[in-house]
C-alpha cells in the first residue's frame, strides 16, 4: 500500500524556520529519525519512508505555497496513489500553538496551499493534518506573523510536535484515517 504524504511549505533559505513551513519541518524530521534523505525531483523534495509494509512518498513541494496542487496532483499521478491515501500537513492559526486537528475533508479556511490543492484536484475530500501556530499578531499582521521565525518557547516545543505529527503520519497508513482521527483529535 502507498501514500502521498505532502508537508506544505515554502522552497528558499528566506522561508527556513518560519510558522508557515511547519509541513516541511514536520517531514523533515520524519526523514532525520528514519536515517532518509529528500532528493530534488519534479515539482518537489521527495522520498520514501516505509513501515510495517507500507511506502510513505514523502513530498515536499517546489511550487511555493499558492501553487501547491500542481505538484501534489503529479505525485499523485506519478506513483497511482489513490487520493484516499493523500495527507497533507499544514499550519493553521485558527489553532493554538501546537494543537493537531486530523480531518478527512474540509474547507481550505484561508490557506492558499489548501485552496489550490483543493482546485487542482476538484475535491476537498482529502485528509489532512492542521497544526496549530497560533494567532499571536496584531490586526493587518498576519503575513508577517506567518512568515515569521518561530520564537524561542516555540522552538524548544517544535521536537514534540513534530513527534505528535509523525505518529499521527503512521497511523493515518496503519490504522487507516478514521482511528488515526480519534487518537489524533483526542490528544
Amino acid at each position: 500500500m502507498s501514500y502521498l504524504i505532502v508537508g506544505l511549505g515554502n522552497i528558499g533559505i528566506e522561508y527556513a524556520d518560519t510558522r508557515h513551513n511547519i509541513g516541511f519541518t514536520v517531514l523533515d524530521a520524519l526523514a532525520k529519525a528514519s536515517n532518509i534523505s529528500f532528493s530534488s525531483d519534479r515539482y518537489g523534495s521527495v522520498t520514501e519512508y516505509r513501515f510495517k509494509g507500507r511506502s510513505f512518498y514523502l513530498l515536499k513541494p517546489s511550487t511555493y505555497m499558492n501553487l501547491s496542487g500542481k505538484a501534489v496532483n503529479y505525485w499523485l499521478n506519478e506513483k497511482k496513489i489513490d487520493i484516499s491515501n493523500l495527507l497533507v500537513i499544514v499550519d493553521d492559526i485558527a489553532l493554538p500553538f501546537g494543537t493537531l486537528r486530523m480531518r478527512k475533508q474540509g474547507s481550505d479556511g484561508g490557506h492558499n496551499g489548501l485552496k489550490d490543492i483543493n482546485a487542482v484536484l476538484g475535491t476537498n475530500s482529502y485528509c489532512r493534518i492542521r497544526i496549530g501556530i497560533g494567532d499571536s499578531f496584531n490586526k493587518g499582521r498576519q503575513v508577517d506573523y506567518v512568515l515569521g521565525k518561530w520564537s524561542e518557547a516555540e522552538q524548544k516545543e517544535l521536537p514534540f510536535i513534530c513527534d505528535k505529527a509523525i505518529d499521527a503520519i503512521k497511523a493515518f497508513g496503519t490504522i487507516g484515517p478514521d482511528r488515526a482521527m480519534n487518537e489524533v483529535n483526542s490528544k
